[in-house]
């Protein structure tokens, strides 16, 4: 069933658990997606950018929600650009947007959102924001406090862009961290009393498991993952070709072991498998079990 990602979060908050939103890039992986609610009786969140072909991966999730129609999801497109990024995804189906406007000033901020909000709102399409601001993990010892969203900001904010859903930085990061994550659990705290609406948590990948397990434990009801999954993806497939295809040249050619079309779509599930087995952890680490 592909529904509004206000109600999953919304049901989170109240349970106190948080939903995993894992990013996709092929129909493996949404396919996993899937695959992976469905074992834990789990809603799941599948999120894309706008640098992915989003009209297939929208056909591809209504594809499979019929297929897995117990599972709870929400497509959600992740770190919108700007409102014609955020019209084009709904108009093939998502049925969340995410608009970062995050680095531009307050009050500018507030101006994109509520853009998207007045436009997304009535066709039951709900509407996360940033604020405060998410770094690199590559510049992570020298942005992570410069972006740490103010509880009192945040109260102003969502009475203002009346977002579904707000994107907080408490010091996580963006892609591989450049030294050890650490979270202001404190500041979550204030947050989450601030706001009556759920706390979104960017950079989940390779923050840690007790980090995360706590932060939703301190407020947060969505934790975003991409690259610990595309990396467990690329490792599993990789292990694959390393031991059924020897390596000739530096130009990674490879002699196949039989069908050729066989190895190449092997390796592929190879790596979904290890796609869906880091998020089922995920999943599970967040409370998610038997929550559909």
């Amino acid at each position: 069933m592909l529904v509004s990602m206000d109600k999953l979060l919304n049901k989170a908050k109240k349970e106190k658990y948080a939903v995993a939103s894992a990013n996709v890039f092929n129909d493996r992986s949404v396919k996993a997606c899937f695959e992976a609610a469905e074992s834990l009786n789990a809603p799941i969140i599948i999120s894309a950018t706008s640098y992915v072909p989003m009209e297939e991966i929208a056909s591809l999730v209504n594809h499979y929600k019929d297929k897995y129609e117990h599972v709870s999801v929400s497509l959600n497109l992740d770190h919108g650009a700007d409102f014609d990024a955020a019209m084009r995804a709904v108009r093939c189906g998502f049925t969340s947007v995410m608009i970062d406007k995050s680095t531009l000033p307050f009050e500018e901020n507030i101006r994109y959102v509520k853009e998207v909000v007045r436009a997304a709102h009535p066709v039951g399409v709900s509407v996360e924001a940033e604020l405060g601001h998410v770094g690199k993990g590559f510049e992570y010892d020298k942005t992570r406090d410069s972006g740490l969203t103010r509880p009192e900001e945040a109260s102003e904010y969502v009475k203002r862009t009346e977002v579904d859903a707000l994107a907080v930085a408490v010091g996580t990061s963006h892609g591989v961290y450049k030294g050890t994550p650490k979270l202001d659990f404190g500041l979550l705290k204030k947050l989450n009393e601030a706001v009556d609406i759920p706390l979104v948590l960017h950079g989940g990948s390779g923050t840690g498991d007790e980090k995360l397990r706590k932060a939703v434990e301190t407020g947060i009801q969505k934790v975003n993952l991409s690259t610990d999954l595309s990396s467990a993806y690329i490792k599993s497939a990789g292990e694959y070709i390393n031991n059924e295809g020897e390596i000739l040249d530096e130009e990674m050619n490879v002699i196949y072991k039989g069908n050729r079309t066989v190895f190449v779509n092997t390796c592929l599930d190879k790596g979904l498998k290890g796609y869906k087995d880091l998020l089922v952890h995920y999943i599970e680490l967040f409370g998610g079990r038997n929550k559909a």
